[in-house]
């Protein structure tokens, strides 16, 4: 897959939905269409940022140099639009984020943008806005079994699967028949091949299990199987979708070893 990168400074807005679902994911995804887009593109193992000219006489090493070494600080970029309490809540440890921003609180509508965090220069874009649907009556910070809202916060992404056959993932995927969503979706369309792929978010799920795993470590009643599937052309119960093609970039995209995140809400919740 070829990858190129995104043009510095380029705005995103992200947004996730997550819900319950036939055997343990939400039912019901997002038809929106997608105009072409970049593929995705790890920048995460390129050196830091340029420094500021050295003065005559003076050391160009940033440790060194007192004002170089703020020259450096001010360029490490971290994800716009996120305020400090969401910031916060991204581990150390991430080098991925999925970043989903609602359209609005109640909407069911949401775009999806890639993020990789270099060391030296923070996080950095690596691919265009993507379409997206998450839950019937948009997000919520207190999600509960049956409310028909995505859980808004940060949650890692560590399992995966699917009714089709892995596309190349590193997460552990779970390749199974019984991923099946059967039905209609709220806007009465077929919800067949929902769950052809999946990415279980952790929330109120076990890390290291399957998505179809049922123990919730929350209660039954704060919900779960709140997943990254198929679009299906509505809203789901709590989940959020992605084109089919989406599903399979973002599959192959991410990388356990980076530690990836999900950051989703609606953008007043995400500003916090």
């Amino acid at each position: 897959m070829s990858l190129r990168r995104l043009p510095r400074g380029a705005l995103v807005a992200t947004a996730l939905v997550t819900g319950g679902l036939v055997l343990s994911g939400c039912s019901g995804f997002p038809g929106h269409a997608t105009a072409p887009a970049r593929t995705v593109e790890d920048n995460s193992g390129h050196g830091g940022p340029p420094g500021a000219a050295a003065r005559p006489g003076a050391s160009a090493t940033p440790a060194a140099d007192p004002q170089l070494r703020r020259a450096a600080e001010l360029q490490v970029k971290e994800i716009p639009a996120l305020g400090p309490h969401t910031l916060k809540r991204i581990p150390e440890s991430a080098r991925q984020a999925v970043v989903v921003t609602g359209e609005a609180a109640d909407s069911s509508h949401s775009t999806v943008v890639l993020y990789v965090r270099d060391p030296a220069r923070g996080w950095e874009p690596v691919s265009d806005p993507w379409a997206s649907r998450n839950a019937l009556r948009g997000w919520t910070e207190d999600h509960h079994l049956g409310d028909l809202h995505s859980p808004a916060g940060v949650f890692g992404l560590t399992d995966a699967g699917g009714r089709k056959a892995d596309p190349g993932t590193r997460l552990p995927y779970d390749h199974r028949s019984e991923f099946v969503a059967a039905g209609n979706g709220f806007e009465g369309e077929s919800l067949a091949g929902a769950f052809d792929y999946v990415v279980a978010i952790n929330y109120n799920h076990t890390p290291g299990r399957t998505p179809l795993d049922w123990s919730r470590p929350m209660g039954a009643n704060r919900g779960g199987g709140v997943w990254i599937h198929v679009d299906h052309g509505g809203p789901t119960h709590g989940c959020v979708s992605l084109p089919e093609d989406r599903m399979k970039e973002l599959l192959r995209w991410l990388d356990p070893s980076k530690e990836p995140v999900v950051v989703m809400g609606d953008a007043s919740m995400l500003g916090k």
